[in-house]
């Protein structure tokens, strides 16, 4: 596959998790993906203000979150990463809340999914704390992780 081909295919692939994205368009969704975020970002347990600004970074940059406003879903995900840090048990525990309110909608669930794994490769390392965060989030959202290769 040549060089091009390949950023045509990331190109297809991005468009169409924006796409599917406008379908979901509201503040659980937006919740939703923000608490994945956090918990994959805080997968090692802690998260440096580094990453916090790479996180952050892709966030504004992803074609499938500009559906959101950069604010909104800024504030989003540093309240959960702030939740996370002040109290990981508690704050884990309203992450997943967060997510299991897409439990029902398989589209959305799955969307999710691949956007968390999108998120934790952004720095092109996939490494076997994330999959194992990524792993939790699909049994959340009553997906088998095996469809993600988890």
């Amino acid at each position: 596959m040549s060089f091009e081909s390949f950023l045509n295919q990331l190109k297809s692939k991005a468009n169409e998790l924006k796409t599917e994205a406008l379908k979901y368009k509201n503040k659980d969704f937006l919740n939703a993906a923000m608490a994945g975020s956090a918990l994959i970002a805080m997968a090692d347990g802690s998260i440096s203000s580094e990453e916090k600004q790479k996180m952050i970074r892709f966030i504004e940059s992803n074609d499938t979150l500009s559906i959101f406003t950069t604010s909104d879903v800024i504030k989003a995900f540093q309240d959960f990463v702030g939740q996370l840090e002040f109290d990981r048990d508690i704050g884990e525990a309203k992450a997943y809340q967060a997510l299991g309110k897409m439990k029902s909608d398989a589209g959305a669930s799955r969307l999710l999914v691949r956007m968390i794994i999108a998120i934790a490769s952004s720095d092109g390392i996939f490494d076997g704390d994330e999959k194992k965060v990524a792993a939790k989030i699909a049994k959340e959202l009553a997906i088998n992780p095996s469809e993600f290769e988890l």
